[in-house]
């Protein structure tokens, strides 16, 4: 391994020079393929350290899907439904525990994983790197990757994919250190152990947090620990479903994230499920076209005729009633802010998208209206007494 690494510019193509380097020792990263950038390395190294985490708090193989130094989606390897297979595009085969978490890390939010970094907590098999042969994506970190796996994503992207292997027995110094307008910032890095044991200090009526649901809360507060600030994240069965990052206002963080966590569940609608589209649309143009359909400017597009583009014939529009009708379907889902909520108006957003489980430092001088307000909804609400701010 090297002790340093030039980049070709950093964040931005007129700030330079650009390196990574090791003040001591040397880096814990070998570059396998490709040729990764400042913000590559920047989402490769947090990505990284989230599903090590997801890793070692549930015990099952994890994956992450990064954009700008957040995750639009992170999850733990559960298996597919098969519903969940025809939303993710993964075909109807069974999958590795990894190539699982991956499919669910990308699938959460395809729009905003569009030319992501990805991150995994095992080593890549085939089956993970065909999945990602065929997306649009920047790169991939893991601890080590087999030899087809290697073979398969040496041929994307004209074989210039950035592939990158990471020590996984690297442990970074205790003190971390960041230059902002040449002025050195020092502090302690986070290594607040994330488990269950968080979610012990229940504050609301209604007091059982199932297994699956406490296992969601900390997929949800390990995604959070990774996610620029302010920031929610709705996780339901193994994985993030919507993650609202970098807000200056709670509630606008528990309205994008809602927001997300919705267009997640109206996929799975049979009127989506069943869109006529032509065989040969690429997936990107699947994906945003799923998108327009499911919002309101889908009878805009219909007028413009613009579906000839896209569809075998014109399908019937998902309509406002049917769209309320098969969100009221959605239950069970929890939720994690990085902060306390300070006004009860975010839990009545988290309502509408099914959220029945929240955990949350707590710590508000309106911790009583937020307690009022799962009360009247009946959800459980955990203080862990922790808040996870990222910068």
């Amino acid at each position: 391994m090297a002790k340093e690494l030039e980049l070709k510019y950093g964040c931005n193509p007129n700030q330079k020079p650009a390196r990574i380097f090791m003040r001591e020792g040397d880096l814990p990263v070998t570059v396998l393929n490709g040729k990764p950038g400042f913000i590559n390395f920047l989402d490769a190294f947090n990505s990284w350290q989230l599903v090590k985490e997801l890793k070692a708090a549930t015990g099952l193989p994890s994956a992450a899907s990064f954009k700008h130094v957040s995750p639009a989606g992170a999850a733990v390897g559960l298996p597919l439904s098969d519903t969940l297979k025809k939303i993710y595009f993964t075909g109807d085969g069974e999958l590795s525990p990894i190539a699982c978490a991956y499919a669910r890390a990308r699938g959460a939010d395809r729009m905003s994983s569009y030319g992501d970094w990805v991150a995994l907590s095992d080593v890549c098999d085939a089956d993970t790197a065909n999945l990602l042969k065929v997306e649009v994506s920047d790169g991939v970190i893991a601890p080590g990757y087999t030899d087809e796996a290697l073979a398969i994503l040496k041929t994307k992207r004209k074989g210039g994919y950035n592939v990158v292997q990471i020590d996984p027995d690297y442990v970074p110094a205790a003190v971390e250190h960041k230059d902002v307008f040449g002025v050195t910032f020092e502090q302690g890095r986070n290594d607040l152990k994330i488990d269950a044991k968080m979610l012990e200090n229940v504050v609301t009526n209604t007091k059982e947090i199932p297994e699956g649901a406490r296992r969601d809360l900390v997929i949800a507060l390990i995604a959070l620990k990774y996610t620029q600030s302010n920031s929610v994240c709705y996780a339901k069965d193994g994985q993030c479903i919507g993650i609202g990052a970098g807000q200056q206002s709670r509630i606008h963080c528990t309205r994008l994230a809602g927001n997300k966590a919705d267009i997640w569940w109206l996929r799975q609608h049979e009127k989506v499920l069943s869109l006529p589209f032509k065989a040969d649309i690429r997936r990107p143009d699947r994906d945003n076209t799923i998108d327009v359909y499911i919002s309101e400017d889908y009878m805009d597009v219909l007028a413009d005729g613009v579906w000839q583009q896209f569809f075998t014939e014109q399908p019937a529009p998902l309509t406002r009633e049917e769209k309320r009708a098969w969100l009221d379907r959605m239950t069970g889902v929890a939720l994690g802010s990085d902060a306390f909520f300070p006004f009860g108006d975010n839990i009545e957003r988290a309502n509408r998208s099914g959220v029945k489980f929240i955990a949350q430092p707590g710590g508000s001088i309106r911790d009583d209206n937020v307690i009022e307000t799962c009360d009247k909804y009946g959800i459980a609400m955990a203080f862990t007494g922790i808040r996870l701010f990222h910068h």
